[in-house]
């Protein structure tokens, strides 16, 4: 017994040892997850889901107003509402429309396109925070979910583009329609990246500091009463400081140019443009 194990002992001894091996490994090609690819890579991700953020907004578009019982008429019915409301406060009792030959015009144009601007940022500095669950499951640029808001918000507001133009043309004192009316394609287009990159910024601030997002509606309010939406920027010709900066306010100087092409009841030195 003692034999047969001191010669299986031997044999153990000699059992083969592995043999480490080495292999180099290139982590020039790795990166941290979750970190943000370079800008030219990240543009071409949001191509890649171009097709995700037409048919997100769309379908919202679709669905946002369907517990309603009018439904999507209260997209252009919000907007009538507010400019009754206005032009009843600030052009019959206030008078703050002396000096804009088509005051009505002008508060349209200024009121619907507004509420376009205002829906869409703050649509947009909310959409981050609202959608952590499906941000952390999923890998896909933060930036779409941004540029579905925003795509939304634009497709929401073609009905109401249609009833502003329409309205301007009824409502004395009627405007002609002429080939200026056109401009107002590139001028939408030019408010939509505003919209956009605005959208951007606070969609970043909100989901570091979400308590910013209940400022957002205040910050919208005074920009709105400081857009000369409801007087002529004429007012502020004694205090050429005050003048300066809203002529610099982006929103002042695209309604005042909007309402230059679309009617007559802009003053003519409105403001830059």
């Amino acid at each position: 017994m003692s034999s047969k194990t001191s010669s299986a002992a031997p044999q153990a001894r000699q059992a083969p040892q592995p043999t480490a091996v080495t292999t180099s490994v290139s982590l020039r090609g790795l990166r941290r997850v979750g970190a943000r690819p370079p800008f030219l890579d990240y543009l071409v991700s949001l191509w890649d889901y171009r097709h995700f953020i037409f048919y997100d907004a769309q379908a919202r578009v679709q669905t946002g107003n369907e517990q309603d019982r009018l439904g999507r008429v209260w997209l252009v019915l919000g907007p009538l509402l507010n400019g009754l409301m206005f032009y009843l406060i600030m052009g019959v009792i206030l008078k703050s429309g002396s000096g804009i030959d088509n005051f009505v015009a002008f508060l349209i144009i200024g009121v619907f396109l507004f509420q376009m601007s205002t829906r869409a940022i703050t649509a947009s500095s909310r959409v981050i925070n609202a959608n952590k669950n499906v941000i952390h499951a999923f890998q896909f640029p933060r930036a779409s979910l941004v540029l579905a808001a925003n795509l939304r918000e634009l497709l929401s507001n073609i009905p109401v583009l249609i009833t502003m133009l329409i309205l301007i043309i009824v409502l004395p004192p009627s405007e002609e329609i002429t080939w200026r009316w056109l401009l107002i394609f590139p001028i939408v287009a030019l408010q939509f990246a505003f919209n956009l990159g605005v959208g951007l910024i606070l969609a970043r601030v909100v989901s570091v500091f979400n308590d910013a997002s209940q400022l957002i509606s205040y910050a919208m309010r005074l920009w709105m009463y400081g857009s000369c939406m409801f007087y002529s920027i004429e007012r502020f010709n004694d205090m050429p400081v005050v003048k300066t900066i809203m002529e610099y306010n982006p929103c002042t100087t695209s309604l005042i140019w909007r309402g230059k092409r679309c009617s007559t009841g802009a003053p003519e030195n409105g403001g830059p443009g």
